[in-house]
């Protein structure tokens, strides 16, 4: 007997990175309980943007595996990272930096809760914009009811059960702000789980689109104009700020200290000046503030939070098209510095 596995993982494209994937048959001899255990597969990096065709050998390693809610049975989506043919982490492999600052600050016990919105398409308008014109204006969409308010919630509903067949760490789903957009949380997870989670879920969205005849995009500002773009507000914390207030202060304001503001954004999603305008609950891309239940702020900190004293931020900076591995190993590099240096872990 055999099984298939669905090989997943992020290619070179730039600025923003695809998922690509491609099925491989194993036997009955080769189910494991242990992902490092699965076997490493080749592709051709020449396609992918990650070699030249002179040198296209590349290396899929796993590094998570979950059921596969598509297929059913027995058979697994294999999330993997892009090696080079010597074992070594290729270019584009974002996640074995994660994993080194990640492990370095492990101690800190570093958490994270990612809203990933996104946008329906079908053809080249959004799912909701008629042909020819535009829906009335924003006011009635977020988290409405209603065929006249409301587009594409059957794939949301499905793409949803796909996750929790997986086994993937959702928390939750809205409708958002524009017509055909929409979000679903992941976490809290620690930063490679949550990471490894959302991309996996990103492939179901575009896996699940496909059956219902519609697309998916992470474009930042997907209509121009006065419409509301699509961001991955993150939400963080370690376990000193989930005890005390002054840790959060320490975080919130170690994200503004010299270069920190620009070194995040340029790194928080293709476009993000498009966003980040000032309007449409977002902070300018060029200036950093912070401030209690402020969602015009670079970084929110709840007002549960300040009540209770301890809790979590939201840098509500990253796009809807920001690589995972890159955001939170931005957060915990910085954030984490920080509250060691204060004497605050």
């Amino acid at each position: 007997m055999t099984f298939k596995a669905e090989y997943i993982w992020i290619d070179g494209t730039e600025p923003t990175a695809k998922l690509r994937s491609k099925t491989k048959i194993l036997a009955d001899s080769q189910r494991t309980a242990t992902v490092a255990d699965l076997p490493i597969w080749g592709f051709d990096g020449s396609s992918t943007n990650q070699a030249e065709g002179h040198a296209s050998d590349r290396v899929l390693r796993p590094v998570a595996s979950y059921p596969d809610p598509i297929r059913g049975g027995d058979d697994i989506l294999v999330l993997c990272e892009v090696l080079d043919i010597d074992m070594t982490p290729h270019a584009s492999n974002t996640r074995a930096a994660l994993a080194e600052v990640a492990g370095r600050y492990a101690a800190q016990e570093s958490i994270f809760g990612i809203e990933q919105e996104y946008t329906f398409f079908k053809g080249a308008r959004p799912l909701g914009f008629p042909e020819g014109g535009f829906p009335a204006a924003q006011g009635g969409y977020y988290c409405g009811v209603g065929a006249d308010e409301i587009f594409g919630r059957d794939v949301v509903e499905a793409h949803l059960d796909n996750c929790l067949k997986a086994g993937l760490g959702i928390s939750g789903i809205n409708a958002e702000v524009m017509p055909g957009q929409w979000e679903f949380q992941v976490g809290p997870l620690s930063p490679l789980e949550v990471s490894d989670q959302l991309w996996v879920a990103r492939w179901l969205l575009y896996r699940t689109a496909e059956d219902f005849g519609v697309s998916a995009t992470l474009d930042p500002k997907p209509v121009k104009g006065d419409w509301n773009g699509a961001g991955a507000h993150t939400n963080f914390s370690t376990k000193a700020m989930r005890e005390r207030y002054d840790a959060i202060i320490t975080a919130c304001e170690s994200l503004g200290e010299g270069s920190k503001p620009m070194d995040h954004v340029k790194n928080y999603g293709a476009g993000i000046d498009d966003r980040l305008t000032g309007l449409h609950e977002t902070a300018p891309w060029n200036e950093y503030s912070y401030g209690v239940s402020d969602r015009g702020a670079s970084v929110r900190i709840p007002w549960q939070v300040e009540k209770d004293g301890k809790g979590y931020i939201e840098d509500r900076r990253p796009n809807a098209n920001v690589d995972p591995y890159v955001v939170t190993r931005l957060l915990v590099d910085t954030c984490c510095a920080a509250l060691e240096k204060a004497g605050q872990v």
